[in-house]
């Protein structure tokens, strides 16, 4: 049972970091907005509430002095208290969007990397495997005295390479942090962080209009202090104010929205930038990958073509110079297949996101 318990255990050490990743974006996005709503709850709960008023007064008409208490209700206030938060519900999506196509962005290409290297690993093992099998053939004919020690010494130097570059490959990966990433395409993220940002800047625009309007509603009692009279006298008021450049302050606020979509699109670090960029750099790795792959193709038919002229001949060099072929076709193998791959790989990745 020892072995299956420690297969279980390194299967759970190795599921351990994508797990906490997942969890600390969550719990990274949660804690932001449970900030930004306890903060529009504590706004809006002083919107909302009346302010009381109090204080003496000394007519100027000569009257006795009064004591004066009530308390004031803004309507504007109370509309207020709504929109900041809504304000607050749409910054707590934009920042949910944001962080999203941001992480997005900057793993995409560390995450085709590492399925890259998983494949390359795999192209490793096959031909580390045929290199194993053409190894023990080749002992096989030292043993009979047909083929020389250095000549099989050469297939095992070539099999330690191939080792070294599994090495190489599985460390890499290991380096490699990807947190949990959205199947959903890079356009779209964009598309609906774009509409986020808007949404909100229209939230903000809302909140600052109703600056420009107010209805008070005032509601107490006076009392005369000097001499103390019997009785308190309720009192009521109702004011109104309204800004006369209203008309013009909403305009420049509807223009702010959209320059801030504007500048959005092109603001260095933003991530319509960022997906552009992306895009280049996807683009000219494409490229590399083709001309790359063009090369390991000739070069691979090149080896085929020279091993079709040897033929069935069993010279010793004619062994030789076989066995070289053969082990250069392997180790061609990988990288084409590596090559093939990554080109797969980005070609689709461009295809789905753009």
């Amino acid at each position: 049972m020892f072995p299956h318990n420690l297969q279980y255990a390194v299967i759970l050490l190795l599921a351990a970091p994508a797990c906490v990743a997942a969890q600390s974006v969550l719990t990274d996005q949660q804690a932001y907005c449970a900030y930004l709503t306890e903060q529009a709850k504590a706004q809006s709960e002083f919107l909302r509430t009346p302010s009381a008023t109090g204080g003496f007064t000394q007519p100027d008409t000569g009257l006795p002095q009064q004591l004066v208490a009530g308390a004031q209700l803004s309507i504007s206030n109370l509309k207020k208290a709504g929109i900041t938060e809504d304000v607050a519900r749409k910054n707590c999506v934009l920042y949910r969007d944001t962080i999203s196509i941001q992480q997005n962005l900057q793993y995409a290409l560390p995450n085709i990397e590492r399925d890259a290297l998983r494949h390359r690993v795999e192209l490793i093992d096959e031909a580390a495997k045929s290199l194993g099998t053409l190894i023990d053939k080749s002992a096989q004919m030292v043993a009979a005295q047909n083929m020389t020690r250095p000549m099989l010494w050469a297939l095992k130097t070539n099999k330690i390479k191939l080792e070294s570059d599994r090495a190489d490959a599985q460390s890499k990966i290991a380096a490699i942090y990807i947190p949990a990433l959205t199947d959903q395409p890079l356009k779209s993220q964009v598309a609906a962080k774009q509409a986020s940002d808007i949404e909100e800047q229209k939230a903000q625009a809302k909140l600052n209009r109703q600056n420009n309007w107010d209805v008070a509603l005032t509601a107490g009692g006076h009392q005369q202090i000097n001499p103390v009279a019997q009785g308190f006298h309720p009192y009521g008021e109702v004011t109104l104010s309204y800004n006369l450049g209203s008309r013009a302050i909403d305009k420049h606020l509807d223009r702010s929205v959209a320059a801030y979509g504007d500048w959005k699109k092109v603001q260095e670090g933003d991530v319509i930038r960022g997906l552009e960029e992306l895009r280049g750099v996807i683009t000219a790795q494409i490229a590399a990958q083709e001309s790359r792959l063009k090369g390991l193709q000739e070069e691979t038919a090149q080896a085929g073509r020279d091993l079709q002229q040897i033929g069935d001949a069993d010279s010793t060099a004619a062994l030789d110079f076989r066995n070289q072929l053969t082990t250069t076709q392997l180790l061609l193998g990988v990288e084409t297949g590596d090559a093939s791959y990554r080109l797969d790989r980005l070609r689709e990745f461009l295809a789905k996101n753009f």
